[in-house]
């Protein structure tokens, strides 16, 4: 399989992020990333104007963050071609983006976030869904608000990176309970701005520069295709696709860069002499193996089946023989830090 490593959840000058498009995907390509998705809010302007394609070996894709009527329920659409209207509900909405073929990640699903008044929490409250695709574990600029305080802003503000732990426990609850009815793809999102903000009425400071943005929280992908750079229209699509139809399938995986490169991480199964990745589903007759390899480096191994810690290894690698059916996934921290997050493999 070929794995590619993108960065999700950015916005530009066309709602209320800092940088031009072109700017961002420049910075997304000398930050090594191989793909970036644009989802500015209640806007696909970018799009329109012929922004998505190559920019060197970053292939910038577009998307949108849809709101409901009351700016709530914030919803990643991607793969779609018009811009919804915002007097929609969630409901109405999450259907029209599958009715078009696209997909959809609830974003910053549980915020809580409440150190600065100009901008509010905007958790999902529309649980009664069912239709939407994946939802956002990871958010660099949730946590990072959430964890603002009077005493540490001089700190954060200067150290945007250090201070993102893991994701919250909350969503990972949920996540892990929608997985055992049916599959919910997990995904990391920056929700990224560069704001400037006035510190003491004198000194501003860009918060989340794009460019240290992107060493933060990565998705990384797991296609069966090789994507090659291309300015040919079609092979654009292609491409597009391929990126969209694999986080679709949830095979994919979220890392937190600042800790360590994640890119050669697998988790997948053994069982009747097939291969399972992230995102399948597969009958248990007997036993299956499940298979962690990390990427030339030990760290600490956590499985999880159903939402509960079923074991922990330290090493560079690990196999699992499974007997009982369930929803399982694995976080891999270093030095006691969080840094991978699977997506989940179902044995039923």
């Amino acid at each position: 399989m070929y794995e590619y490593v993108g960065a999700i959840h950015v916005h530009s000058k066309f709602s209320d992020g800092s940088g031009d498009v072109k700017g961002i995907a420049e910075t997304a390509n000398s930050s090594g990333l191989d793909y970036l998705i644009l989802t500015d809010h209640n806007t696909l302007r970018a799009k329109a104007e012929g922004y998505e394609g190559w920019y060197g070996n970053t292939l910038l894709l577009v998307g949108v963050e849809i709101n409901d009527r009351k700016n709530q329920n914030h919803y990643l659409a991607l793969g779609i071609n018009n811009t919804l209207s915002t007097r929609l509900s969630a409901k109405d909405y999450v259907k029209k983006v599958n009715a078009e073929g696209g997909i959809g990640f609830i974003a910053h699903p549980h915020e809580k976030r409440s150190s600065m008044k100009e901008h509010p929490p905007y958790p999902w409250t529309a649980w009664d869904l069912k239709e939407f695709t994946g939802i956002e574990i990871w958010n660099h600029m949730s946590e990072w608000m959430e964890g603002l305080t009077e005493k540490n802003k001089y700190n954060y503000f200067m150290h945007p990176l250090k201070s993102i732990k893991a994701p919250p426990a909350e969503t990972l609850r949920v996540w892990d309970k929608l997985n055992q009815k049916r599959k919910v793809v997990g995904i990391g999102g920056l929700d990224a701005h560069a704001h400037k903000v006035n510190l003491v009425g004198f000194f501003e400071v860009e918060v989340f520069p794009y460019k240290v943005l992107f060493k933060s929280i990565r998705t990384h992908i797991l296609t069966d295709k090789k994507i090659k750079p291309s300015r040919i229209g079609k092979e654009i699509e292609s491409a597009k696709k391929i990126v969209y139809s694999t986080l679709k399938k949830g095979r994919c995986f979220v890392s937190n860069y600042y800790h360590g490169d994640a890119a050669g991480f697998r988790f997948f199964a053994e069982s009747g002499n097939k291969i399972y990745n992230m995102g399948d589903f597969l009958e248990l007759s007997g036993k299956a193996k499940l298979r962690v390899i990390l990427p030339n480096i030990s760290g600490k191994i956590k499985l999880i089946r159903n939402g509960r810690l079923t074991d922990t290894v330290e090493n560079i690698d690990a196999d699992f023989i499974i007997r009982r059916k369930g929803s399982y996934r694995v976080e891999i921290y270093l030095n006691e830090n969080a840094w991978i997050y699977s997506n989940h493999i179902s044995i039923e």
